[in-house]
Formats: C-alpha cells, structure tokens, sequence
C-alpha cells in the first residue's frame, strides 16, 4: 500500500468491483470484497478510510454492513450504491448507518470519483480535528499544570522559606510569628532598624496568608515628598500630576491583596489621617478628586523608629498606631543573629555571581569568621554591598579574607558582634600601653589578612624587619586560622 487513502469496495458482482477499482485506482489505494462478511474482515486487518458498499447483496446489505462499520470504526466514511429511488428508505439508511453520501446506479464514473475525494478528505478533516481537539485538551492541561506549578513556586519562592537562617537564629521566633499572623487577616506592625529584611518579611506574610493569589505592592515613605507619597498611594486625577494623565494609586492597585508601607514613621500629618481613614473604612480619595472609592487591602506597615515613643511625643496619631499594631514584630538587626551571617552571605554570593556572570561559588572559611563577627549597622544592604565588593575584585573562584573591607578586617572576634572603628578603644578605660595595644593588634590582624598572611609584605607595608613582625606575633598570639602562617614558618 502507497501513501494514498485505502478505500474498501464491497460488492458481489465481480465486475461492478473491477469498474468501480478502474475508476478510483489512480488516485487510491483500493481493497475488494464479495460480501460484507468479507469486508468486515478487512477492515479489522487494515486502515480503510472510506468504505463503498452496495446495498443489495446476499446475506447482510449494505445498509445492516455499514451499520456494524459506524459502530466499530466511527471514523470511516460510509457510501451506499443503491438502485432504490425511494427518499424515505435513504432517509432511513442514512439515519441508521450513518452514511456520508449514497449514489444511484447506474452510478457515473467522475461521479463516484468526486465522491470518494470527498470522503477522503473528509476522514482527513475529522481525523485532524480529533487531533487538534486532543492537543487542545492536553495544551490546556498543561498550561493549567504550568500556571499551578508557577503560582506555587512563586508563593514558595517569595514565602517563608526565603528568610534564611541557622537552626538556632532569633530570626526563628519572628518568622514563627509573622507565620501566626500572616493567617489572621489584621494589620501588622514590623519594627526594626533600617534593611533587616521588613519588606521581605512582609511579603513572605503575604505569600503565607489568604491572599496569595492577589497582588502584593510596597512603597517605602522615607525621604518621599508628602504630595507624591499621597499622589502614589491614593492616586490622583487628571491634570494633578505629570503628565496630565489620570493616576491609579497602590490603594487601589492593591485591592484585595496587601500593601506593605514602609517607613510609615516618617508619614506626614495629613498623610497619616487619610491612612486612618482607609483602615478604619476602606475608604480614600484620589489627590484632586471629590468622590470617594474603596479598598479591600491589607496594610503591613514598617517602621525604623518606636512608634509609640513617637505617640508620646505627639508626632504620631494614636489610633493609628493602635490601628496598626494589632500584630505588632519586632524584626532583630543583623548584628544580633551571630550564625546568620554566614548563611547570608552564601546566598548573596550564588545570586551576585549569577547576576554578574562571574563565576564564584564559595568563601573561605576564615573570610566568613571574620564577616560574622562585624556588627554590621547596615545590616542586610551593608552586607549584599560587601560581598558584592568582594566579587568584583575577586581573581579566582573563592572569596578569601584579603578581599574583606578594611574596618571590617579590624574589628576583634567578640560574641555579640564588633566594634567598627577604634573610637571605642579611644574612649574605653585602660592605661594607654593596653589600649595601644589593642589597636595595634587591631592593624596587624587586618594588614596580615589583606596581604594573605604574606609576612614579607606585611612587614614592608608596617615598616617592620620581618623578625619585629614575628615577635609582635608571638606577643599578641596572632596566627593564621588557614595555617599558612605556621607553613611559612616551616619555610624558613
């Protein structure tokens, strides 16, 4: 069998079956059969696509054949050869066969012709139109698969679990806290010093809570003028703001999901009652605008400064605070979660490394000690800020401690975090030879560290021999946690 459409003849009269072959041959692929018994066979061995039958034949007609053929092969077209002219018995077999066309005999060559085209291309459509349908299913499936499988990783990817820490963190207890309140559909206060991660707090709040699957917006107040703070969160009409456009404002943008607000310490006076009344009423205007519209969010609110010795001060409205502080947190800065740190900055390095395509996949060991033991006053920032320091000036495929900015290289071991400068030191009781001391300990641990432990460098650089270094070594009891200083001692 060719490429081309098999059609099944079926007739008992051996020359109606050699003409109606001759006619249909050359555009074709043809199989004969005596009798419906014969043909049913055939059809179970092969992939006829349009069967012609006639109708009077011994046995089964054509029309009880078709019938068994609708039922077991649906998809092949059916055509009756009949010499009746009576329209109720067409009527009738075509009703009960499901025939797609009938031709009477004396039946006219090109006629049969045009009607097995169009048979066959009629199997072709039906066949392609189950495809499709098919496709369409499975399409739809799986777009729905991939939409679901999107939406849960974008709330794993943007919830809880993006909040890193060690086993024993203090961020522990936050997260444990923010995870109960995220549940409960209540304001929320989040407290703490400048990049401790409230926004990312808030956000993973919201990925955790009813309203994951409606919008989450932030906007930060600090330093923003009170008409664009009020202009952004509530919108503003046409011809009020640049551009003479219309404004939608994060108020309404945020409907039904959750607007995190932060540096809501800084708000202005006005600013802070149109907030009151869009908590107490869901109700806000639009800056330049007399009508009156409404919101469902939920506001997350962060705050730098203590909210409430501001009420006590006057600079804060009362109800607005105890509006937000249903849930109120207080987020720890980075200096007080000792073992954080580490984890922090390796997460911050994979990201860096991948966004600036500079392939750097780990920091030492003794660059970590020492990163873990700053205090950080610029917490998270201070820290993406360092590591990103480190990577671009990096040579090889590991952060090693040399790379370490100097006041951090400085700054002693302690439990709950380092000093940043020797200020302390300058004001700290002791005699002067101890505090001399300190700082000079201070400069030879972050001079050696910065040259790699490179004693020969390290000297020059101190105006040192390198047997004055060593014994100011020995004094303070300074050795490399790599052990390349003692290898080097080796070496001598």
């Amino acid at each position: 069998m060719g490429s081309n459409p098999l059609i099944l003849l079926v007739d008992d009269e051996p020359h109606a079956l050699a003409a109606m072959r001759m006619a249909l041959e050359d555009e074709f692929d043809i199989a004969t059969a005596p009798s419906a018994e014969e043909g049913l066979k055939i059809l179970e061995d092969q992939w006829v696509q349009v069967v012609i039958s006639d109708q009077r034949m011994p046995g089964m007609t054509g029309v009880s054949f078709l019938t068994q053929v609708r039922e077991r092969w649906p998809e092949t077209v059916r055509i009756i050869l009949t010499g009746y002219t009576d329209a109720s018995a067409m009527v009738a077999a075509i009703n009960e066969a499901g025939i797609h066309q009938f031709l009477t005999k004396p039946w006219i060559p090109d006629q049969l012709v045009m009607a097995a085209r169009s048979a066959a291309r009629l199997f072709h459509l039906a066949r392609e139109n189950e495809r499709l349908a098919l496709e369409m299913r499975f399409l739809n499936s799986t777009v729905e698969n991939r939409l679901e499988k999107r939406r849960r990783a974008l709330r794993e990817g943007m919830g809880f679990e993006t909040i890193l820490r060690s086993p024993s963190s203090p961020i522990n207890a936050v997260v444990s806290a923010a995870r109960q309140f995220a549940s409960f559909d209540v304001p929320v206060l989040l407290t703490g010093e400048p990049g401790t991660g409230k926004a990312q707090l808030a956000r993973a709040m919201h990925y955790g809570s009813l309203r994951s699957d409606r919008p989450f917006h932030e906007f930060n107040l600090q330093g923003v003028p009170d008409d664009l703070a009020a202009i952004e969160l509530f919108g503003a009409k046409r011809g009020v703001s640049a551009g003479n456009t219309a404004r939608i404002g994060l108020a309404q943008k945020a409907d039904r999901g959750t607007l995190y607000l932060g540096a809501i310490d800084s708000a202005s006076p006005a600013l802070q009652m149109a907030l009151m009344r869009m908590l107490s009423s869901g109700a806000f205007s639009p800056v330049g605008g007399q009508e009156t519209l409404t919101t469902n969010l939920r506001l997350i609110a962060g705050s730098h400064r203590d909210l409430k010795g501001l009420v006590a001060e006057g600079r804060f409205r009362a109800d607005l605070y105890y509006a937000l502080s249903a849930g109120e947190i207080a987020v720890p800065p980075l200096r007080a979660r000792r073992g954080d740190v580490a984890i922090l900055a390796q997460s911050l390095l994979a990201e860096l490394s991948a966004q600036h395509g500079k392939p750097v996949h780990d920091i030492e060991p003794a660059a970590l000690e020492f990163l873990e033991n700053y205090d950080w006053p610029g917490n998270l920032r201070e820290l993406s800020n360092e590591v990103l320091r480190m990577l671009v000036f990096a040579q090889g495929r590991v952060l090693g401690a040399e790379l370490i900015s100097r006041p951090i290289l400085q700054a002693p071991p302690a439990e709950g975090g380092a000093d940043r400068s020797a200020e302390a030191v300058l004001t700290a009781d002791g005699t002067l030879k101890d505090r001399v001391e300190l700082i000079e300990m201070r400069i030879l641990r972050e001079t050696l560290t910065r040259q790699r432990w490179n004693k020969s460098r390290a000297a020059a650089e101190l105006g040192l021999s390198r047997v004055g270094l060593r014994a100011k070594l020995d004094r303070y009891g300074i050795a490399d946690p790599a052990g390349r200083l003692a290898a080097e001692e080796e070496e001598d």
